[in-house]
């Protein structure tokens, strides 16, 4: 609004300049009055519609970032490297000073290079002296991904106050672990430490970079976890074609119905390709829309790690922000000022046209990165033959007397502390415990072990719509939980749970998959099947079947099926124990037994309950196509009227491709019924069995879901009580054992009792010998210091007398100093001779 008073007061004076120079040229200046209040009612419309438009106008106000300023850093107690140069340091400094004024003199179009920072302490620092290359003590920081996954959970990240520029103040990496905050700059410092103390070949960065890489912006990012890892596809080879195999049936369906069929999905799928692409294409078109007007100039700082140190098979870039790597190839990376390590300092000098795309990393090339110091480790590019053939023999001639002269300079160590992090600290991790990442449709929230009473660490929630309003499904991942719960699943759309268990497990569960904890529902259970002693390796339920597998038993049951009937009885509490449910078949399927021959090994049983029947499968042989098959009518052993029923042939129905005798007597064939009709009661045992453990394991899930007891390490001191109890017990034993070790040196018998055999109980003679000498002893030390006593006593009395004699001789020439001397003297000497006399009268 201003302005445009400023442009309407502009306006008034050009017309009365106008107006001027007509009344020069004798022209009517005049203007009528309806005229100017007109123009003066237009111009406060234009005003008032100008504000209605301010008004409307919603202005977002940004939410308050972190602050990581000096003014926030207690600077009292750093040490000395902190505060001052050295001798050393301040020549570098110069060395970098004419570095620069060279560089600007020949490159006038580029931007001052980042050489010497402030650091907290308001000194200037050279950039590679900050670094402080540390190997960590801790195994998980010793590799890249690992090391960049720590700093990016244990720092907040801090804007750079300048997006266009470096920053005035590099902090030491102390500073920042203290904190726990830094901005690019200094993630990238403390990440470049810790990866060349690991012996990575390491730099740091100053380039540019794009506005979500430096903003840490996710959202258009795909969570590394949601990424499903790429299964290799296995060919399975196929068994060589029996000769005498069997023809397959022939197919009668239609090809022609097979291929509209096949037309019609190609479409629907093609229909969904379409659609899909063209939602892609609508979400890009969206994000392209918002271009950022810095793109290209947006200052940031990362990590490069060159090939050849720790196996890296080929260099690639670290973002330290979000712990990912990317090619050295990637968009995100618009550019590269200059790069340093703990050693020497290189400026670019290659065309970033194309981002960092056709530069070459070879730091020994000086035409293509320009060095600051001489002793770099990096080799530089050898000549070729024909160069070297080429140079002219009297230079050598003439260069051969001189002496080469050392004009290198190294670099002064660090002035930064040692890198430590507590093990509180390390295993803490995220800034106050928690930490949260936005990514596209999804959320990562990291909490620190013990942080939460259910051991959880870390969740993964997705959502439907970029708007994340819509959740699909959740994945939470544990520690150090009692019940050895891992991981949980949530399919918020299907309701399917799914826990994963580290072994450990009192039932030896690995797997649950459930939809509801009520007994007799949809649920898988899978299991540590060498933690069991039935070998059992998953079991599938439902509301009517009960399906379990097997593996490594001695009968060689691999599978059992149980199809469940109604109940009969209708009670207010159904369950397995109270009233179980009928069973109305049960199927069994068995491992070759190879200690058998295959015509009497049972490949699959089937007992048909409410039929009455057993119908048994047999092995195949390796040189037959059909196996043999056999079906027993279970009947009860009596009839009606009590009478014992007799085994009959039409009882047991056979096939058998070779026929044997002893199979068709009758006798056999009662052994083989009477034998089965025992396994079937033991199946029926071992499937209600099952029941039960269902409904037990399902009880333990309820108990663990409410407790969810914590397991804390013996060498956790703070946390476990017991260990923390026994510490104190031992430190108080000790401590009693030191009193009694004083109350022992303190002891005036000890000395005596020394001299008797130890362990000994003491005769009356003994011990009235015993308190003889005692008594004896301790007379002789009054004796001994009385009469010492009595020494000083007559020893201070003669200096009296002689102090007395020497004031009566001298009395007259005596200043009053030395009179105001003797008569302390005096006084004292008195003091000393009535404490002593008191003494001696005790």
């Amino acid at each position: 609004m201003e302005v445009l008073k400023e442009k309407v007061e502009e306006e008034e004076a050009a017309e009365r300049e106008e107006a001027a120079e007509r009344a020069e040229r004798g022209e009517k200046t005049k203007r009528p009055m309806e005229v100017r209040r007109e123009e003066t009612t237009m111009t406060q419309e234009m005003l008032r519609d100008l504000e209605r438009k301010l008004s409307e106008i919603e202005v977002s106000v940004p939410e308050k970032l972190l602050a990581f300023t000096k003014d926030t850093i207690d600077t009292s107690k750093l040490p000395l490297s902190y505060q001052s140069n050295t001798l050393k340091e301040e020549h570098l400094l110069q060395v970098a000073d004419n570095f620069s004024r060279q560089y600007s003199h020949l490159c006038p179009d580029r931007v001052p290079l980042f050489l010497h920072p402030l650091n907290e302490c308001e000194v200037p620092k050279f950039v590679s002296t900050t670094i402080r290359p540390t190997l960590m003590p801790y195994p998980e920081l010793y590799n890249w991904d690992t090391c960049a996954q720590f700093i990016s959970d244990f720092l907040s990240m801090v804007p750079l106050p300048d997006p266009l520029k470096p920053p005035l103040y590099l902090y030491s990496s102390t500073t920042v672990l203290k904190y726990q905050k830094g901005n690019c700059f200094d993630f990238s410092t403390l990440l470049c430490s810790m990866l060349i103390g690991a012996g990575y070949d390491a730099y740091c960065v100053n380039g540019y970079g794009s506005q979500d890489l430096c903003h840490m912006d996710l959202t258009r990012e795909v969570c590394p976890l949601t990424m499903k890892p790429k299964e290799s596809v296995k060919e399975e080879e196929k068994a060589p074609p029996k000769k005498y195999a069997i023809k397959p049936p022939r197919d009668l369906t239609s090809r022609f119905e097979q291929e509209q069929e096949m037309k019609r999905q190609e479409a629907i799928k093609a229909e969904e390709e379409n659609r899909r692409k063209q939602e892609e294409a609508r979400l890009l078109e969206q994000e392209n829309a918002k271009t950022d007007p810095l793109h290209g100039l947006r200052v940031h700082s990362w990590v490069l790690v060159l090939s050849g140190k720790r196996e890296v098979p080929e260099s690639f870039f670290i973002d330290p922000f979000t712990a990912r790597s990317y090619s050295t190839q990637d968009d995100h990376f618009l550019g590269i000022e200059s790069l340093w390590n703990h050693k020497n300092y290189w400026v670019n000098m290659q065309d970033c046209w194309n981002c960092c795309k056709d530069l070459v990393f070879d730091l020994g090339d000086p035409v293509r990165w320009e060095y600051l110091l001489l002793g770099t480790d990096k080799p530089f590019l050898s000549l070729t033959e024909e160069e070297d053939e080429g140079m002219n023999d009297d230079d050598d001639v003439e260069n051969l007397g001189k002496e080469d002269e050392d004009k290198s300079f190294d670099m002064p160590p660090s002035w930064v502390e040692q890198i430590e992090i507590s093990p509180e600290a390390f295993e803490t991790r995220c800034p106050n415990g928690k930490k949260v990442i936005q990514y596209k449709r999804a959320k990562l929230e990291k909490w620190a072990p013990y942080l939460n009473n259910n051991g959880l660490v870390c969740r993964l929630t997705t959502y439907e719509d970029l708007e994340c309003t819509k959740t699909l499904e959740m994945k939470e991942w544990y520690q150090n939980r009692e019940d050895m719960l891992e991981l949980k699943h949530i399919n918020k759309i299907t309701g399917l749970n799914v826990d994963y268990f580290k072994p450990g497990h009192p039932q030896a569960l690995r797997v649950h998959s459930y939809k509801s904890m009520q007994p007799e529902m949809d649920r898988v259970m899978e299991f540590y099947e060498m933690a069991r002693v039935d070998g059992l390796i998953k079991r599938e339920e439902t509301p009517k079947t009960m399906t379990e597998h097997y593996q490594g038993r001695p009968d060689f049951l691999s599978y059992r099926h149980v199809n469940f009937g109604p109940r009969m009885k209708k009670l207010a509490l159904n369950s397995a124990e109270s009233n179980p449910r009928p069973m109305v078949k049960i199927t069994e399927r068995f491992f070759r037994n190879p200690a058998k021959p295959a015509d009497e090994d049972v490949a699959e049983r089937v007992f048909l309950i409410a039929e009455e029947r057993i119908q048994l499968r047999y092995h195949c042989r390796s040189d037959h196509i059909t196996a043999n098959k056999r079906e027993f009518l279970r009947r009860t052993e009596v009839d009606s009227k009590g009478n014992k029923i007799i085994m009959t042939p039409d009882m047991c129905i056979s096939f058998e491709v070779e026929p044997m005798e002893h199979t068709k007597k009758l006798l056999y064939q009662y052994e083989a019924m009477m034998k089965l009709k025992n396994e079937e009661k033991l199946s029926r045992h071992q499937a209600w069995e099952s029941e039960l453990e269902v409904l037990e394991i399902l009880k333990l899930r309820e108990e663990e879901e409410e407790a969810h007891t914590l397991t804390i390490s013996i060498y956790d001191t703070k946390r476990n009580e017991k260990s923390k109890e026994y510490r104190e017990a031992m430190e108080r034993v000790l401590h009693e054992e030191h009193l009694r070790q004083v109350e022992a040196q303190l002891d005036y018998l000890a000395p005596f009792l020394a001299q008797l055999p130890p362990g000994e109980k003491l005769t009356r003679w003994q011990a009235v010998r015993l308190k003889d000498e005692c008594l004896n002893d301790f007379k002789q030390r009054l004796i001994d210091k009385a009469n010492l006593i009595q020494a000083r006593f007559e020893k201070e009395t003669q200096e009296l007398q002689k102090k007395q004699q020497w004031y009566q001789e001298n009395q007259v020439t005596l200043t009053p100093e030395d009179e105001d001397l003797y008569l302390s003297y005096c006084s004292q000497a008195m003091f000393r001779i009535r404490i002593l006399e008191q003494r001696l009268s005790r």
